[in-house]
């Protein structure tokens, strides 16, 4: 009996250290901010549909720059037919050109050979006036800015990868913080109606008591309400799925180690977007003024035939063969090669018109650069401005805390021994709990301030470092 006790002791013990470990290693692991940063940043939908609009751009790039090659058109034609000809104008709707024809009958012949046509065609515009350069130019314009929509794009979505993560660690925070109100409300609850069943305290305490601890539960559904949307929030941010998120706490801890940032306003992703459509703008307004130029053409054609009629055939002789092969047999050959200048002298009255919008439209462009260049200069004086305070609050609230928790002990102490009563009391857990959260708070305030700045400068650098 005694061996089977020992061995049912340490199998219990193995058990309970196996369980321990079990609990240990299923401890949801927090979510560090830079993780979440990564993942939004690889898998959200419109930065991935930006990334594609950037492909795109550049393989346009790519295309323009292969315009200067000449155009080689090969052609290969075979037919069977007539060649009945009759004096007046006629063309075939959509032809190029009128073709070859036989002599002339008075009656209708139906005499039909087989025939063949080979062409090799070439035309290069050697020359354009730089309207090739400009159109190249303007292609680039595009990657520009397609590269700086990119950019703004990933910016932004850190920025608020990164707002509502700490808006999820202050509910979260917010959350433990009504828990232990919770648990505070309910001690309280415990020795009122103790003492109101001894006959120490009126029966309207114990209602307080349990007013106080329905309250203090209400608090926590808020809080839970809040934590879950930000959860949510962030999980969305992410393109993931929605599960609960626990976050770093570190961020209540310690504080960033600068505030400072030597980058230019200008050098703000969103700024340089704004930037780049003027550009682009430009860049189509330069386009639109070279196309009035003329182009400078080389070309040449050669082209060979055969013919299943002979060269001595007329209305009299029919001198004619109907073998295929004869007909496709090349016997007569003609070359063109030359040199020419187009232009259309008419274009220079209808561009001038297209030029000027697209000035106008530079220019309102131009004007939206300013208004977010001037907001985002309003926005940095701001950002500077709630980093002091929140500092401020930041030294503030240990100093409150500790007046309201010695406050909270006193009358806790006071209304054990019936020297207070509730409302005191009540009040006194409700100072320590507000005191609470502006500590829990506190140090995030400070954080939250310093993305403000780091999205208004266009520095998340200077964030991102110092965060894990």
């Amino acid at each position: 009996m005694m061996i089977s006790l020992k061995n049912r002791i340490l199998l219990l013990l193995i058990g309970g250290f196996f369980c321990w470990q079990t609990s240990a290693g299923q401890e949801q692991k927090p979510l560090l901010l830079s993780e979440a940063i990564q993942t939004g940043l690889q898998h959200y939908q419109s930065i991935q549909a930006k990334q594609n609009y950037l492909h795109s751009s550049t393989e346009l790039v790519k295309n323009t720059q292969k315009e200067y090659l000449p155009n080689v058109l090969a052609s290969i034609q075979q037919s069977f037919g007539t060649i009945n000809g009759q004096f007046g104008p006629a063309a075939a709707y959509g032809a190029p050109g009128t073709s070859s024809s036989g002599p002339t009958y008075s009656s209708q012949s139906w005499s039909a050979a087989f025939g063949g046509v080979y062409v090799l065609n070439t035309n290069w515009e050697v020359f354009s006036f730089g309207r090739l350069q400009s159109r190249i130019a303007y292609a680039a314009s595009q990657v520009s800015r397609d590269s700086a929509d990119l950019a703004q794009e990933q910016f932004v979505q850190s920025v608020k990868i990164a707002s509502a993560y700490l808006n999820l660690l202050v509910a979260q925070t917010l959350l433990k913080t009504a828990n232990a109100n919770l648990q505070r409300a309910t001690t309280i609850q415990t020795v009122v109606l103790a003492r109101t069943k001894n006959g120490l305290n009126a029966g309207v305490d114990s209602s307080i008591a349990n007013a106080e601890v329905s309250k203090a539960k209400l608090l926590i559904i808020d809080a839970s309400n809040t934590e879950q949307t930000y959860n949510n929030q962030l999980a969305q941010l992410m393109n993931a799925a929605a599960i609960s998120y626990s976050a770093d706490t570190t961020f209540l801890k310690t504080l960033p180690a600068t505030y400072n940032t030597d980058l230019a306003i200008e050098q703000n992703p969103q700024v340089k977007f704004y930037k780049s459509r003027i550009d682009q703008s430009d860049r189509y307004a330069s386009l639109l003024s070279k196309s009035i130029l003329p182009g400078v053409n080389l070309f040449g054609i050669f082209q060979t035939r055969g013919s299943g009629f002979d060269y001595n055939y007329t209305a009299l002789n029919n001198n004619y063969s109907k073998d295929y092969f004869t007909g496709i047999n090349p016997t007569r050959s003609n070359y063109i090669a030359g040199v020419s200048m187009a232009w259309n002298i008419m274009s220079i009255s209808k561009i001038k018109h297209q030029v000027l919008s697209q000035q106008f439209i530079s220019k309102g462009l131009q004007n939206e650069y300013d208004l977010i260049s001037t907001q985002l200069k309003d926005q940095l004086i701001l950002a500077d401005q709630r980093i002091a305070n929140s500092l401020q609050s930041w030294r503030e609230a240990p100093v409150q805390y500790k007046a309201a928790s010695d406050a909270y002990l006193q009358k806790s102490v006071l209304f054990k021994n019936g020297l207070s009563n509730i409302i005191d009391l009540q009040q006194a857990l409700y100072l320590l709990n507000r005191a609470e959260t502006d500590v829990s708070v506190a140090y995030i305030n400070v954080w939250q301030s310093l993305l403000q700045k780091a999205a208004a400068s266009g520095d998340f650098d200077l964030f991102l470092r110092q965060v894990r």
